[in-house]
């Protein structure tokens, strides 16, 4: 059965903790539902009502596009070994790129002021609710290791051909919403 809390209580806070893997999702109105999976190392927990996770460049740039458009994220984490459990932090986000102040502050605060190679933003969830469910149905994994491969591809890119894949891959949606990109590009949005 399912259960809805207000805060993320403190065993939630420690299964959140204990996860290799998280996914987010977001949409407008009008555009597809992106469904992303993510390495739970970039994750903290904040405070009782919100998280933080340090977004790497990608194929695309979805999750920031939506949240400007709109505002709402799902965070879904799933126990894959232990006891069965699904998790889910409801709220609105806000992409914070890389650079600007409050990605600074959250950078050398949770994250000890690491940056992998690529990081292009920290996501923001200011969660409104939190929920579990059973969980019976996912089956059980066991975790091996983190992938080097994007970190290995950024550091190949550089920091210049890093910004240059955003300003190719990452200033707009699948559906056209800007992304913010341009911005921290330094150019003019369109």
């Amino acid at each position: 059965m399912s259960k809805f809390f207000e805060k993320i209580e403190l065993v939630l806070k420690e299964f959140i903790e204990r996860q290799h893997i998280f996914f987010t999702a977001s949409a407008t109105a009008d555009s597809r539902i992106n469904l992303s999976p993510k390495g739970s190392d970039s994750l903290r927990v904040l405070g009782p009502n919100q998280v933080a996770y340090l977004d790497q460049t990608g194929s695309g740039n979805e999750a920031a596009a939506h949240l400007r458009a709109d505002g709402r994220l799902t965070i879904m984490f799933c126990a894959f070994e232990g006891a069965p459990m699904i998790l889910r932090l409801y709220g609105h986000g806000t992409p914070l790129p890389r650079g600007v102040d409050e990605y600074e502050r959250i950078l050398a605060s949770a994250f000890d002021g690491n940056e992998p190679p690529g990081a292009r933003q920290i996501v923001l969830l200011d969660v409104e609710s939190v929920q579990t469910s059973c969980g019976y149905s996912v089956p059980l994994y066991d975790y091996k290791d983190e992938r080097p491969t994007l970190q290995n591809w950024a550091s190949r890119k550089g920091d210049d051909g890093i910004r240059e894949y955003w300003r190719e891959k990452n200033t707009a949606s699948i559906d056209g919403l800007p992304t913010g990109m341009l911005e921290v590009l330094g150019e003019a949005a369109e």
